[in-house]
């Protein structure tokens, strides 16, 4: 088992990697959707790899992805809750099912971790579901709200 950082090489199993998440969290896409979205992101992974985005990949010994885990870092003014400007979100984390409870997951959000470390980030956030809510206490994500302010968004598409 391996852990290593997705380069230019990894595009199209990035974009598998992340319709491979889609089909596992049972969303339904429209092949309208799809179709957009798989554009977007053989536009997207180029432009941002290791720069604001990054992957960390855990390959089996024959090289077969087994867990991946995504991270994308945000700069914005700083402020009392990030004094360096910077964040990161962590999303996608999927071991494929007959890989899972091994650790996989565990060792890419390390990867992650110490690349948020190294890339100055104030903090980490992610949405867990169900399934890896215990792995994320155990590596010390806890439940919070950033500021007083309620959360809200606009849906534009």
């Amino acid at each position: 088992m391996k852990v290593r950082m997705a380069t230019v090489n990894d595009i199209d199993l990035l974009i598998k990697v992340r319709f491979d998440y889609f089909d596992a969290d049972n969303w339904e896409l429209t092949v309208d959707k799809k179709n957009m979205i798989y554009s977007q992101l053989q536009q997207y992974y180029p432009e941002h790899l290791n720069k604001d985005f990054f992957a960390a990949l855990v390959e089996d010994a024959n090289e077969d992805i087994v867990s991946a885990a995504f991270l994308i870092i945000s700069e914005k003014p700083a402020n009392l809750y990030f004094p360096t400007g910077k964040t990161g979100t962590i999303l996608n984390v999927l071991t494929y099912p007959e890989y899972r409870k091994m650790g996989y997951a565990t060792k890419a959000l390390n990867s992650l971790i110490d690349e948020a470390k190294n890339q100055n980030l104030s903090y980490i956030e992610l949405s867990a579901s169900e399934l890896g809510k215990p792995l994320y206490q155990k590596l010390g994500f806890l439940k919070f709200e950033e500021s007083h302010h309620e959360k809200m968004k606009l849906a534009l598409i």
